[in-house]
């Protein structure tokens, strides 16, 4: 399970500024066990954008954000809405986000941060995945994880060491940064490369201490315990 937090609204605000429409993604899974992304939350959400100006032309929720066929299968009797959307605004983990901009060809914001459990959950078997930082950058980037994507985790532009559209440290994998450029570039958003991402809160992606002693965070522990007894 990941564990998620809605962003503050000033900041998911400044995410739309000079967008008038935006469409409401949300996941049945993890976000609604933490009460971020269920139906509720997209309903109070809609009810917060439409209140700040904003066209909400469409919402949905969809049983797991990270499985990318349902997404596509989900929003496709949706596909009048979601295109007139300037954007998708998604409540959801880093995965739910990632798997919705590689399925969508819109930008995507996320409304949520990852909350860190210890470990590495943000896993899955697509190619998405999340450290669990505690502040999405995915709005930056396109919908693709630059300290993921990345073998660096650069958080502003390619390091100049990509050959052939490889990565200098590991060969096997596409340079991060030339795809978040080339998904930039197909949804119209490269104007995006020219904000700088301020280094990141590394505190953040520490387990919180008021988690520590939650039976949340037992029942993590030991599901690990158990996956490294069968490693």
């Amino acid at each position: 399970m990941l564990r998620s937090e809605q962003k503050p609204f000033d900041e998911i605000q400044g995410y739309l500024e000079g967008e008038k429409k935006v469409f409401i993604l949300g996941c049945d899974g993890c976000a609604q066990s933490s009460q971020t992304g269920g139906m509720p939350q997209v309903l109070a959400m809609k009810e917060l954008l439409e209140g700040a100006g904003k066209k909400v032309t469409g919402h949905t929720v969809i049983d797991f954000l990270c499985q990318k066929a349902l997404v596509a299968s989900r929003l496709r009797p949706l596909e009048d809405q979601v295109m007139e959307a300037d954007s998708l605004l998604v409540l959801t983990c880093g995965v739910g986000v990632q798997s919705v901009g590689a399925m969508v060809q819109k930008p995507v914001h996320p409304g949520c941060n990852t909350i860190s459990l210890g470990g590495s959950r943000g896993e899955w078997r697509g190619t998405e995945r999340c450290l669990e930082c505690g502040d999405c950058l995915l709005h930056y980037t396109g919908g693709i994880c630059p300290l993921t994507a990345c073998s660096k985790g650069l958080r502003n532009g390619a390091c100049g060491g990509a050959s052939d559209g490889r990565c200098e440290v590991s060969p096997e994998k596409p340079c991060g940064w030339e795809l978040i450029y080339e998904r930039l570039k197909e949804v119209g958003r490269l104007d995006q490369l020219k904000q700088f991402i301020p280094p990141k809160e590394w505190n953040k992606q520490r387990p919180r201490p008021e988690l520590l002693s939650t039976s949340l965070w037992a029942l993590e522990q030991r599901n690990e315990s158990s996956e490294e007894g069968r490693g």
